[in-house]
């Protein structure tokens, strides 16, 4: 049996599954049927005691405890999670944080256990989102939320959108002038508690899934199950059960070609279960998955995150022995996995079907099968223009079949060498390190 810890997912297994919730104390169980805006779309997408079933979702009192029947199958097309919540009934303690944990297993229809989750209550809730089934494509999977709510059952319910009717007449206020924020307004999502704001929108929720997946665009969030080597420095929060480890540039061989040239990954492994969110520097993150064909040649200050899966190593740039400095080498990842890279400002791909160039210091990352040469400009004509230097005094030319990433910014003359640091989030260098002075 899996045992997930909080905000970690897993794969949900296949056919009918059991939920089982068992508390301490006295609670009411339901679920709720939630479209891609993370809301129910009618009433009739809770499921509690009062209302038992819905399209793919049923409620059952026994013995053992509360369960709740779930099958994939059956849930309509335009719901994307279905959240499993308990709510305190009132007849024993007032929050979830003197009750104690509440434990959901989920079952196959063999009754095997599966996936067990110990949700608990961080302070005054009175209602708890255990787990949720979401959709990720076309496969449906299951994530650890124990995310807490105020006003029991009725205050869940109104947090995903449902209407909560009361017998009680309003009592008539005075007039007053209309409040025109917009945020005001806003839905309240799970977890938050009496606020509302734009920001509580499905926009900037976490995104689901296991492995590196980009969070917006200056952010990645890793669904951490195992280890991931990432930038030293640019954790900026986690979830669950992680450790770090500092790992220096990735081995003393590759501390060695560090030193003599320049570039290299400050790096650190991350190891545990949970949720690891990164950036660096607020620049723009870009995932890119290696199928083992090709490699990736990219400047060590621009590399994120990538799977342990992947190896990589410090070389020099091809065409640029006769250079004979620090800025001719760059990282190169070999393998199967997916990496994580950042540039400064949205990025053009660039097709080299025929010969392409590109300033050092914009190139960011390319196909390591691609030929390189770096070429001075004034043997082609660009060195001067009527008597004065054009600022592009080195180019780096590529021939044969792959693409360039060029990023919108160069790292002015003298910068920091690609990749150094020490472990603090660092800006971006060019291709070649910032070295190829102007």
């Amino acid at each position: 049996m899996k045992t997930l810890a909080r905000g970690e997912n897993c794969p949900a297994p296949a056919g009918p599954l059991t939920v089982t919730l068992a508390a301490s104390t006295s609670v009411d169980v339901s679920a709720l049927l939630l479209g891609p805006d993370g809301r129910v779309r009618s009433d009739a997408d809770l499921v509690f005691y009062n209302q038992p079933s819905a399209p793919g979702v049923e409620y059952r009192r026994a013995s053992t405890g509360h369960l709740l029947m779930f099958d994939a199958t059956a849930v309509p097309a335009g719901v994307d999670t279905v959240a499993v919540a308990a709510s305190l009934d009132g007849t024993g303690p007032a929050t979830f944080a003197a009750a104690g944990p509440t434990a959901v297993t989920v079952s196959d229809a063999s009754n095997t256990a599966l996936v067990a989750f110990a949700a608990d209550a961080l302070g005054d809730e009175s209602a708890l989102v255990c787990l949720e089934f979401y959709r990720r494509g076309e496969q449906w999977k299951i994530r650890a939320v124990g995310q807490g709510y105020a006003d029991g059952l009725a205050g869940l319910a109104t947090a995903f959108g449902i209407s909560i009717e009361t017998d009680e007449r309003p009592v008539p206020a005075e007039p007053s002038s209309p409040i025109t924020d917009p945020t005001v307004n806003s839905p309240v999502p799970r977890g938050v508690l009496a606020m509302r704001s734009e920001l509580f929108t499905p926009a900037h929720a976490e995104v689901p899934g296991s492995g590196i997946q980009k969070q917006g665009s200056k952010m990645c969030r890793i669904g951490m199950n195992g280890d991931v080597m990432a930038r030293a420095g640019s954790m900026v929060a986690y979830q669950g059960n992680l450790q770090f480890e500092a790992k220096g540039s990735g081995g003393i061989g590759r501390a060695l070609k560090q030193a003599l040239s320049g570039e290299g990954v400050p790096l650190m492994k991350v190891t545990g279960q949970g949720d690891l969110f990164l950036a660096n520097a607020a620049q723009d993150v870009h995932l890119i998955d290696l199928d083992g064909t090709d490699g990736l040649t990219i400047n060590g200050a621009n590399v994120l995150a990538f799977e342990s899966s992947l190896s990589y190593d410090i070389k020099r740039v091809q065409g640029a022995a006769a250079g004979g400095n620090a800025g001719f080498f760059n990282c190169v990842f070999s393998g199967r996995g997916r990496i994580a890279i950042t540039t400064d400002g949205i990025p053009v791909v660039l097709n080299v079907d025929q010969p392409t160039f590109a300033d050092p210091q914009a190139a960011v990352a390319w196909s390591s099968s691609l030929q390189t040469r770096v070429k001075k400009n004034d043997s082609f004509g660009l060195g001067t223009l009527i008597g004065r230097t054009t600022g592009e005094r080195f180019t780096l030319e590529f021939a044969g079949q792959g693409f360039v990433v060029v990023q919108p910014s160069e790292q002015p003359p003298g910068g920091l060498v690609g990749g150094s640091g020490s472990g603090e989030q660092a800006g971006v260098g060019g291709a070649l390190g910032g070295l190829l002075g102007r």
